[in-house]
């Protein structure tokens, strides 16, 4: 039962049949219970005795703090919330004769903290009984001794306390003798004996006695003596000692052997009967393993370890005794002084061993006990902590000490502190001690992937085979375990059109890119795409780079010839002249590649001629010249077969055949007649006329176009055409656009070009060319806007073709 309040009236019964509580006084809870019960016995529920319910204790970390006990002789069943008995408690051990005996505990409750002190008082049972000092008690009494003389027989010790400790003696019947129990000034009963008939040392010399000495507990205990009285002469003075009572104040610790007081008596009477020994008397066992008695001298000296946290005072009691039986007592007391022995400890009483990062400041993360069991100066502590660390210790209650954490943690920089804590208190020299804790800051996401570079850029050829590695893109998070774990994927969006993902896709785990599809070059030169990275942590973080992605061009397509066309789309002569001189231009072969780069640079080459020194070819310029003079010898029908390559590796070519007619007018030449023809002459006729408002609308648009570029261009035209061959635009393919030149056809000498053969009835005919409106082969057209171009690189591999303007057109 636990009584609440202020103060509490009552009687307590000394039968303890079961543990009690007596009463709860300013947050302190007293139990009492008797001495040696079992283990696990129950001393009182300290939940009920709170208004708590027995699961809060544990859900709160109850536990006891013990004050000055090495050994914690109760526990706390957390269960049910009861007070239990864990070591079985003896009093006399634990606190000798004190009449008052009590262990103090400390009730310590978390979340919110509380501290209750708890007292049990340990209560006597009568488990000792009473014994003497000795066997037997020799006296030597004269005979001359008077009626009513006293002889002091000592005291009986019993290591209980209150009524369970010697509260009566009896003596056997005898004719010379009585008992007298007095009762000294600290509580303890003693016994004399008293001469009731006067002895005779002629009649009996000798007498033997039992004394027994009786507590009042329950049982009742007893203990015996044999007195033996030898009767001699008369010895009528007692020991009388120097001081009635002998103080003395001595340090803890100090070594075996020191002297602590020496006693004195002294007997007025003569020979053995002043002879005064000395003893002590009524000394508990544990008292008498720290001090020794020399029993001449009287000098008390130290013999064990004196401790002043165990024991503050000690009180002796001595006996002196003359050389005939009479003796006197005197009491000495032993002071002891504390010396600063003893260093702080330093107990955890909770720590949250992982802290998030994101933990505000403030946050109370460990509670810490720090203690001195010396006493005044010696006992005050001062707690530091290391001052470069983002905890600090915040005084709390009495001694306990709060661990607050102080600005913010970041794992990614510090993952786990080793704190020292050190405890100094203020004796001198002041002793100290220190305890290190440890804390592990636990990762939250906050740091999102971090690509190593700021875009990347790679290279890949066209015709790639689809699932073929691009490139690999790398992103880092700082963060832990799955917020640190990087996942990879690709932003939607369109090439040309095209959903991206249908070109490119990604290993979402490595960051790898693959291709989905082959690429062609000549479709488009690049394209660039957004990755996103973003790692698994609660809610998740992510970042973004962008991948450029060049398409280099392979030698996957042949040169196309422009000029001449292809024989199956039209049949094309060239007349030169006779007077063609060597050196002179008579064609030009133009061709152009759809690849790009060295791919598209184009070399020309007469593979088979008829007649093979007559004519040669321009390796890059595809110009045909005269390598020597015509004369009348040579055929005048001449087919030339033109192998065009590109430079690629491999490198990939085409061919065109040229057909020329070297006469100075078509009527003289017979063989033009036998020349095949797709359609009639009349519709020839009308051919050739449209072609004519053809060639005279292009013509137009051309000059137009060349003054207004002058104009465009402030001074700086580029040219259209430069030769002596015009080309139809008809014949360039619809993806292609014009370039920088490499070659020109320019022409020093007039020939005649016919657009067909086999024509009976007319003839259109292209005169002589006017050098002087010639354009240089370096001025050219410039990019179109509407040209696609990717990077640096140029759309495709054709050739400019630069031609003259200025025809005369006559009618045969």
């Amino acid at each position: 039962m636990a009584v609440k309040g202020s103060f509490v009236y009552g009687v307590v019964f000394s039968i303890f049949l079961s543990p009690s509580v007596l009463h709860l006084s300013n947050s302190e809870l007293i139990y009492s219970v008797p001495e040696e019960l079992e283990r696990g016995s129950v001393v009182g529920n300290i939940a009920a005795d709170l208004g708590l319910e027995g699961k809060k204790l544990s859900a709160r970390n109850a536990r006891l703090n013990t004050e000055g006990n090495t050994v914690p002789f109760v526990e706390i069943d957390q269960k049910s919330g009861s007070l239990v008995v864990s070591e079985i408690v003896d009093r006399e051990e634990l606190c000798g004769s004190k009449l008052s005996c009590a262990l103090k505990y400390e009730l310590i409750l978390e979340k919110p903290l509380e501290v209750h002190r708890i007292t049990v008082q340990i209560q006597d049972i009568n488990d000792n009984a009473p014994h003497f000092s000795a066997d037997r008690i020799k006296l030597e009494i004269r005979e001359s001794a008077s009626k009513g003389t006293r002889f002091l027989l000592g005291e009986a010790h019993d290591a209980d306390v209150g009524t369970n400790t010697v509260q009566k003696y009896s003596l056997e019947n005898n004719d010379h003798f009585s008992l007298r129990v007095n009762t000294n000034t600290d509580g303890g009963k003693y016994s004399e004996l008293v001469l009731e008939k006067e002895l005779d040392r002629e009649q009996q010399q000798e007498l033997a006695l039992l004394l027994t000495a009786t507590d009042n507990g329950t049982p009742q205990r007893s203990g015996t003596v044999i007195i033996d009285i030898t009767v001699l002469d008369a010895n009528d003075n007692v020991p009388v000692f120097s001081q009635p009572i002998y103080k003395v104040s001595l340090p803890e610790n100090c070594p075996s052997g020191t002297v602590v007081v020496t006693v004195s008596a002294t007997d007025a009477d003569e020979g053995v009967n002043g002879e005064v020994t000395y003893e002590f008397s009524r000394l508990p066992d544990k008292i008498a393993r720290l001090f020794s008695l020399d029993k001449v001298s009287g000098e008390i000296k130290v013999t064990g370890q004196i401790d002043y946290e165990e024991e503050s005072v000690y009180e002796l009691r001595i006996q002196a005794k003359d050389g005939l039986g009479l003796a006197s007592n005197v009491k000495v007391v032993v002071e002891i002084t504390d010396m600063n022995d003893n260093a702080p400890t330093i107990t955890v009483q909770s720590l949250s061993n992982s802290i998030q990062e994101n933990t505000a400041s403030g946050t109370e993360v460990g509670i810490i006990n720090v203690r001195d069991k010396d006493e005044r100066g010696n006992q005050e502590v001062h707690c530091i902590i290391p001052p470069n660390v983002p905890f600090e210790l915040n005084p709390s209650i009495k001694n306990f000490y709060t661990i607050i954490t102080k600005g913010p943690l970041d794992r990614e920089l510090v993952e786990n502190y080793n704190i020292t804590i050190t405890a100094t208190d203020g004796g001198t020299p002041p002793l100290s001690s220190s305890k290190t804790i440890y804390f592990s800051i636990s990762d939250v996401n906050d740091n999102p992937p971090v690509f190593q570079e700021q875009s990347y850029s790679t290279y890949v050829r066209e015709n790639n085979k689809p699932g073929t590695s691009i490139c690999s893109v790398k992103a880092q998070d700082p963060d832990f375990r799955q917020n640190g774990t990087v996942f990879y994927d690709i932003f939607p969006g369109e090439v040309n059109g095209v959903p991206i993902s249908s070109y490119v896709s990604i290993n979402g785990d490595t960051g790898v890119i693959h291709s989905v599809k082959s690429f062609d070059h000549e479709q488009f030169r690049s394209f660039r795409l957004q990755v996103l990275a973003r790692d698994s942590g609660s809610p998740p973080l992510s970042s973004n780079v962008t991948v450029h992605i060049f398409i280099t061009d392979e030698n996957d397509n042949s040169p196309q010839i422009l000029y001449p066309a292809p024989e199956d789309k039209s049949f094309m002569t060239e007349v030169v002249p006779k007077a063609v001189l060597s050196g002179s231009l008579v064609s030009k072969v133009i061709a152009v590649d759809a690849d790009s780069g060295q791919n598209a640079w184009l070399s020309y080459q007469i593979v088979k001629s008829t007649d093979p020194g007559l004519f040669t070819i321009g390796v890059h310029s595809g110009e045909i010249r005269a390598q020597r003079d015509i004369s009348e010898s040579d055929s005048t029908k001449q087919n030339l077969i033109i192998s065009v390559k590109d430079n690629g590796n491999p490198p990939l070519s085409t061919t065109c055949t040229v057909f020329l007619i070297i006469s100075d007018d078509l009527a003289d030449v017979p063989e033009l007649k036998d020349m095949p023809y797709e359609q009639s002459n009349s519709n020839l006729t009308s051919y050739l006329i449209i072609a004519l408002v053809s060639v005279t609308t292009l013509f137009t648009s051309f000059i137009i176009l060349i003054f207004a570029l002058r104009y465009c261009r402030r001074g700086k035209p580029r040219p259209i055409f430069d030769g002596a061959v015009a080309i139809p635009s008809g014949y360039f393919p619809p993806n292609y656009g014009e370039l920088d030149g490499l070659g020109t056809l320019r022409s020093s000498c007039n020939y005649d070009t016919y657009l067909t053969t086999g024509s009976r009835t007319s003839d259109f005919k292209f005169v002589r060319s006017y050098n002087e409106n010639t354009m240089l082969a370096s001025h050219t057209l410039g990019r179109s806007p509407n040209d696609p171009v990717e990077g640096n690189e140029l759309s495709s591999g054709v050739t400019e073709v630069s031609l003259e303007v200025g025809y005369v057109l006559s009618l045969k």
